[in-house]
């Protein structure tokens, strides 16, 4: 888990330093969810962003439950199956992508008013200037940032994960969910 939680801030570190329009800070979490299971890598997730935002600010810590959803989703994904293949790995990030829109956008519409002074906060005002509801503006804006993120990060954790060797893998009971 404190792994993961490395590679989850050095991933969103790297994504703040070269503006990048993804997130990147989940593939610990999701490598933890394909070794450790669900429970594990919700509290990696958890972990992360309480961490972070006590070294960064508050915006972090209230995303917290958001990358516990992450966590949690990616390890019942993987204990069903959804690791296993390449298009079994795509609708995992989508379900990811999904399920962290329902805990995300209630927290960032009503928390932060739409605006945590990221990139997608013009997204937001701008499907609100043309007549949607906050809620429903953020989250249009919350499954479009993330369904490309969760995806790709969905990707790296399985070929990562894939590519440990077998008795490195064999020390973990869920590793056997990543084909």
């Amino acid at each position: 888990m404190v792994v993961g939680i490395a590679i989850n801030m050095s991933g969103g570190e790297l994504n703040s330093m070269l503006k990048l329009p993804l997130f990147m800070d989940s593939i610990g979490s999701i490598i933890v969810a394909l070794l450790a299971g669900p429970w594990a890598a919700l509290c990696t997730g958890l972990t992360t962003n309480l961490i972070w935002g006590l070294i960064s600010g508050p915006v972090a810590a209230a995303f917290a439950p958001v990358a516990g959803v992450i966590g949690l989703v990616a390890g019942l994904c993987a204990q069903r199956g959804g690791f296993k293949s390449f298009p079994k790995v795509l609708l995992s990030g989508v379900l990811i992508a999904l399920a962290l829109t329902l805990v995300a956008a209630p927290i960032r519409a009503y928390l932060f008013g739409g605006a945590t002074g990221s990139g997608a906060d013009f997204i937001v005002a701008y499907f609100t200037a043309v007549g949607d509801g906050l809620l429903q503006s953020v989250a249009l804006t919350v499954i479009g940032a993330n369904l490309a993120d969760k995806i790709i990060a969905c990707l790296i954790a399985w070929q990562l994960v894939r590519r440990l060797p077998q008795r490195s893998r064999n020390q973990f009971d869920d590793a056997a969910a990543v084909s």
